[in-house]
């Protein structure tokens, strides 16, 4: 990075052989749509080692992890369900370079918040990570509410993808407005609205201009394709303390190369890409 900024990722998988192999392995007899044809699989790499070859090379000093749980829309199963063990083999070896985000299963209320308090209790998890669409039930559900007031509880972050998925799975479920009930709700709730919202990219900005307490991730697109409307809020003065930058699996070093060419301002660029994670997650 220039001015030798170290960026911290907020959204990543578990990126091992092992289990991708798995998770290849559970998409077989899913319904697969066409862009998720396209884009491909999730990355790998050989070793824990060879990922951090990379984030040094492209300069990013910090990812997370998250402890993804998806319930298949089709074949109403859970076909990824990572456990605590799969990202604690980052967190824990490599603590200065990796940080954990628990999951959360809303048909399994009790078993999923012991799971995220020791997540955070034990392993110093920063947060909870949480995949909607699969589950067939809206952000504001009533199954969902146990999670937030646990996070709050905790006084930890969810992040939360909205907007369109790429797999087969219905979109509307994640609508960025329903952030809009769940802050009425929890106003002590930090929540991040991840992947940008597209193609509710208005909804998700409009939520965090009314509230303190929601933030607008970049994550899962390049940044060139960005709406010119998330550039807009990225670098005023309403927005630059309220987004982060994330890949989703995407390349780290032609995304912060499309960063730097984004013409922001240098302070709004830092929050992006550092500062914001600093202090939303209290690294």
């Amino acid at each position: 990075m220039q001015n030798g900024l170290k960026a911290i990722d907020f959204m990543y998988y578990v990126a091992t052989p092992e289990f991708i192999g798995k998770w290849n392995e559970a998409k077989k007899g899913e319904l697969i749509c066409r862009m998720e044809r396209a884009i491909g699989g999730l990355p790998q790499f050989e070793s824990i080692e060879a990922m951090l070859g990379q984030m040094d090379d492209a300069g990013v000093e910090k990812v997370f992890i998250t402890q993804t749980k998806m319930w298949s829309y089709w074949n109403k199963w859970m076909y990824m369900d990572t456990s605590l063990e799969e990202v604690t083999q980052y967190t824990l070896q490599y603590p200065d370079r990796f940080e954990g985000l628990a999951g959360y299963n809303p048909f399994r209320i009790k078993e999923s918040l012991r799971e995220i308090e020791r997540g955070v209790k034990e392993y110093g998890f920063k947060g909870v990570y949480m995949h909607i669409y699969g589950f067939d039930i809206p952000l504001h559900d009533a199954r969902m509410y146990p999670l937030y007031a646990k996070c709050v509880e905790l006084d930890v972050p969810v992040s939360m993808q909205v907007g369109h998925v790429l797999e087969a799975m219905p979109s509307e479920h994640a609508r960025p407005i329903y952030l809009d009930r769940i802050a009425c709700d929890f106003p002590e709730l930090k929540i991040v609205g991840a992947h940008t919202g597209w193609p509710w990219v208005e909804e998700l900005i409009s939520v965090c201009y009314k509230w303190d307490n929601i933030y607008l991730g970049i994550d899962a697109w390049l940044p060139k394709y960005l709406k010119p409307e998330i550039i807009q809020y990225i670098d005023s003065r309403m927005g630059q303390d309220r987004c982060l930058w994330g890949t989703n699996g995407l390349p780290w070093k032609k995304s912060l190369e499309q960063v730097g060419e984004l013409g922001l301002r240098e302070d709004s660029k830092r929050k992006l890409l550092r500062d914001n994670a600093v202090q939303l997650f209290k690294l």
